[in-house]
C-alpha cells in the first residue's frame, strides 16, 4: 500500500474529516501539521500548488482536498491509487 500524507492544521474541519475517512477505512496516514511551521506551508504549496488544507497525497499522486478524496472514492479510483 502506498504512503498517504495529509498536510493539515489542528482546527481545520475538512482535515478532521479526511483523517476520520482514512481511519474508518483502516488506512494508515502521516499527518504533517503546517499551522506552526512556515517552511511546511511553503513545502505544501510547492508540492500541491494550493494554499488550502487538507492537501492529500497518495504516493507521489496529489489527490487534492477532502472533496477530491471523496470523489476519488466514489469513482472507485481510491483503491487503485493505494495499491
Amino acid at each position: 500500500m502506498k504512503k498517504v500524507i495529509i498536510y493539515s492544521t489542528r482546527i481545520c474541519p475538512y482535515c478532521i474529516r479526511a483523517k476520520n475517512f482514512f481511519s474508518k477505512k483502516d488506512i494508515d496516514y502521516t499527518e504533517i501539521l503546517i499551522d506552526q511551521d512556515p517552511s511546511l506551508i511553503k513545502e505544501m504549496v510547492e508540492k500541491s500548488g494550493r494554499q488550502s488544507v487538507p492537501q492529500i497525497f497518495i504516493g507521489d499522486y496529489h489527490v487534492g482536498g477532502f472533496d477530491d478524496l471523496v470523489e476519488h472514492d466514489m469513482d472507485g479510483k481510491l483503491e487503485d491509487l493505494l495499491a
